[in-house]
């Protein structure tokens, strides 16, 4: 988004909103000074009426943060209710609808990533449409903020659920484990569901007409495509675990697998793992951004095609 500055409009958009710049830069370090605050008091008083005070603070700081630079960026003239709406009541529909339709419609297999992917997208973008359906918007730009809405939206409620989860453990509860999710999430969340929902609410705003929502080729393929990458960056943990047992496993844990016992990796085998893991998801992402930078370049490029030169 970095590279874009125009786009066509279905109507005239309203007149810039007078969006402070840089307000993302404070919101993520007051709401991060906050984080830490809290983490930091919790950890010494021992005082649990704390923890949903991490939660919401944690998984929400990178999502929250995102949209604000966004928006203040590249879409201020929107106006900062139509952002609210996506990030809030499209992030709680996608959850609501990913959740619902994964209980009924999955079970474990080696497909199990791909229909996660399929689902969590198509929730994803049914609930931009919906929120959207009235904004008399088109083109790329706003369709990638709007859909890196919804997307940051998704990613936050999504975060709160495994941080409420890795806080729990049979013995009491687990701050360690809650801020070292918190951690990872917020890390990784811009080039998640951010970054695949902003691809195809790009794609689904450019092919727009009329304020009217199309479901052609371009968008499905990019349906597809945002689905893969959300399927191979759920997978990748599998992934390397399959790797090295296929580059490293030895005669003794062969025999002891197929004895059905599962055998305890050496250390080269976690630090091999772990360099699998993390560099299957290094390269997803940058394939997501590098596909994000060609949308972008490609629109640019077609921009001045749209306007005939002035006469001599």
């Amino acid at each position: 988004m970095s590279e874009y500055h125009n786009t066509r409009h279905i109507s005239g958009p309203r007149a810039r909103t007078t969006a402070r710049p840089d307000q993302w830069l404070r919101v993520f370090l007051t709401g991060l000074l906050l984080w830490v605050a809290t983490v930091a008091v919790t950890f010494a008083t021992g005082n649990s009426n704390l923890v949903p005070t991490i939660v919401l603070l944690g998984s929400f700081l990178v999502p929250a943060t995102m949209v604000v630079w966004a928006y203040e960026r590249y879409a201020a003239d929107l106006g900062a209710d139509r952002i609210l709406a996506c990030f809030g009541v499209g992030g709680i529909i996608g959850v609501l609808g990913a959740s619902v339709l994964e209980t009924y419609l999955l079970s474990p297999s080696v497909w199990m990533y791909l229909g996660v992917g399929l689902i969590e997208e198509a929730v994803k973008l049914a609930a931009l449409v919906l929120v959207c359906r009235h904004l008399r918007v088109g083109g790329l730009r706003y369709g990638l903020v709007l859909g890196a809405t919804v997307g940051a939206g998704f990613a936050a409620f999504e975060s709160a659920g495994y941080a409420f989860n890795a806080v729990l453990s049979l013995q009491s509860l687990s701050l360690r484990n809650l801020v070292e999710t918190e951690i990872l999430r917020g890390v990784l969340a811009p080039v998640g569901h951010i970054l695949w929902t902003a691809i195809l609410g790009g794609v689904l705003f450019r092919e727009r007409r009329g304020g009217r929502f199309r479901l052609t080729l371009p968008v499905v393929l990019t349906y597809l495509g945002v689905a893969l990458l959300h399927a191979l960056w759920d997978s990748m943990s599998g992934i390397a675990v399959w790797l090295v047992a296929r580059t490293t496993t030895s005669d003794w844990q062969r025999a002891l697998f197929d004895l059905g016992h599962m055998p305890d990796p050496t250390s080269g085998q976690v630090h091999l793992y772990t360099l699998y893991d993390t560099l299957g998801l290094v390269v997803v992402a940058l394939g997501g951004l590098v596909w994000l930078r060609l949308l972008v370049r490609r629109e640019r490029a077609a921009i001045p095609a749209q306007y005939p030169a002035a006469p001599a």
